[in-house]
Parts: structure tokens; C-alpha cells; sequence
């Protein structure tokens, strides 16, 4: 059995800071949260293939505890980054890091997928889609993300492997097209871009 000093650890926050796409970050996290203790490889992978200019409009759909988002908004400084969760204890978290790293240009909502997004548009929409999010909801986030998005706005999502034909087949229906940016060993990173109004 474990005793209480091991059980008040595990109440503790995670802290460990890291570097991603050039930017020094540091962020908390506790037990419950996806890859609570480091940046995980789907994220990993997808910063290295999205392209962000500095006045874009940002949002990062199923954030965590903010990686992917916070790291948006460093590289867009000149526009706003939402990021959204369903999970109100990584919303707690995404906040903290969000000033913990001094970002002024973003802000964490709890919503599901889009509901609580309003009439918010985004230039670039970024997800790490959990492997067990089921087609259903995966079919409402990306007719909603075309919705969101301005005539030239880009989707880009990492999934693990498995997911690849149906997110091909998804981003073909809703957007006219898929782009495969990268095949890794477990991972695959797509990308969609939204060319009419």
C-alpha cells in the first residue's frame, strides 16, 4: 500500500519545460491529463509540419493541457489562438500555462468541440485526435472546423496510423482534398485547406 507521503506526490503538479518549433515553453500538468509528464509524439510531429503566419487566427481543438495551442500562439503573435476542451481539468491547466508562459494573444474554453466557439474564425485549426474519439464526433468536428474556417484557413490534424484512410475519405467529402504531410512509424499528419467560402 502506498503511504501518505507517495499519495500527496501524485497531487502535485508536473512541471517540465521544453522547446518546440524554436519557442522555450514551460507547462504544468497532473495525472488524468494526455501525456502529463512530456510532450507526446503525435504533437511533436505535428509542429514540425504546420505552417503559421503571424497574424493568424488559431485554434486548437482537444488542447490538454495547451502544448499545441501555446505553441500557436508564440508563432502568430499578431493574431488570437482559442484553445478548447471538454475536460474542465485541462482547461484549468491550459490557462495556467497559458500565463505561465506570458501569452497575452490566447484563451482557454471548455466546450465541446465547437459548441462553445460562437462565430469565431480561425486561419489555422490543429487537433492531436485521440485514436478512440469515434467517427461520429470526427464527423461533426470537421464539418464544423469548414464552417469556422476563412477561405484559406487550414486544418491540420496527426493521427496514429490506423485513422489515415478515414480521415483521407473525411477530408476529401468536406474539403475537396487530403495532403499526407508526413507518415511516421505510428503517426500520420494531414492537412486540409478550405478554398472556397
Amino acid at each position: 500500500m502506498l503511504s501518505e507521503k507517495e499519495i500527496s506526490q501524485f497531487r502535485k503538479d508536473i512541471v517540465f519545460s521544453t522547446h518546440l518549433c524554436g519557442q522555450s515553453l514551460t507547462f504544468h500538468s497532473t495525472w488524468g491529463i494526455f501525456s502529463p509528464r512530456a510532450i507526446d509524439e503525435g504533437t511533436e510531429l505535428l509542429l514540425r509540419y504546420i505552417d503559421v503566419k503571424a497574424e493568424d487566427h488559431c485554434l486548437d481543438l482537444g488542447c490538454g493541457y495547451g502544448p499545441l495551442g501555446i505553441t500557436l500562439a508564440r508563432l502568430a503573435p499578431q493574431g488570437k489562438t482559442t484553445l478548447v476542451d471538454k475536460d474542465f481539468v485541462a482547461i484549468n491547466y491550459a490557462n495556467k500555462n497559458i500565463a505561465l508562459n506570458h501569452i497575452s494573444n490566447a484563451e482557454a474554453l471548455l466546450s465541446n468541440g465547437f459548441d462553445q466557439i460562437q462565430d469565431r474564425r480561425f486561419d489555422v485549426i490543429v487537433s492531436n485526435i485521440p485514436a478512440k474519439v469515434g467517427n461520429e464526433l470526427l464527423s461533426l468536428f470537421f464539418h464544423d472546423a469548414w464552417r469556422q474556417m476563412n477561405p484559406g484557413a487550414r486544418l491540420y490534424v496527426v493521427t496514429i496510423n490506423g485513422l489515415r484512410d478515414y480521415i483521407k475519405r473525411n477530408f476529401k467529402e468536406i474539403f475537396g482534398h487530403y495532403d499526407k504531410l508526413k507518415q511516421g512509424k505510428n503517426y500520420t499528419v494531414a492537412m486540409a485547406q478550405k478554398t472556397t467560402a
